[in-house]
């Protein structure tokens, strides 16, 4: 079995297990954010070596670097196929900083992206940038044409004068 299913089969073993399923995974987000931390004050872009090697850098089961491998995997300049991934697979991990900040406020994992060393790696004004645009594309917006406004087929009337008259 990949180290990926045992992952996966760790933690539907622990979910039936109620509270015991939650402190499983918040240790595993605690050993996720002292990598992360690791990886920022490195200033590592490019993580490489053996899920072995790495699981011992980063103190995890080696099936628990597959989950990162996951949960990194689109915040790389190339993919990863965690899934096949053994314990003497080699593994490089080239991150690009700016999606990886993204994707962990995208994952609402404040316990990652309000880690300290994100200073060295990527300046206020870039972080509150990133913080923007992430704002913007995950504001709902509303497409509805109002009663009162400009007709949307271009005739210049107001809309409940010309396309929506029918819908009352």
């Amino acid at each position: 079995m990949g180290l990926y299913k045992t992952w996966e089969a760790k933690v539907e073993d622990r979910q039936g297990g109620g509270k015991n399923a939650q402190e499983y995974i918040n240790e595993y987000y605690m050993k996720e954010r002292d990598a992360y931390a690791k990886i920022l004050s490195e200033k590592t872009q490019t993580v490489s070596g053996t899920v072995k090697e790495l699981a011992e850098k980063y103190e995890m089961e080696a099936f628990e670097i597959a989950a990162f491998v996951d949960g990194i995997n689109t915040s790389l300049e190339e993919t990863v196929d965690y899934e096949a991934l053994e314990e003497d697979s080699a593994v490089e991990l080239k991150i690009v900083w700016e999606k990886l900040y993204y994707n962990m406020l995208k994952a609402r994992a404040p316990w990652l992206y309000q880690l300290e060393e994100w200073a060295d790696v990527l300046s206020e004004e870039v972080r509150d940038e990133i913080t923007a645009q992430f704002k913007a594309d995950t504001q709902a917006v509303s497409n509805k044409v109002g009663r009162n406004d400009p007709c949307p087929c271009g005739s210049g009337k107001k809309y409940k004068k010309c396309c929506g008259r029918n819908e009352d």
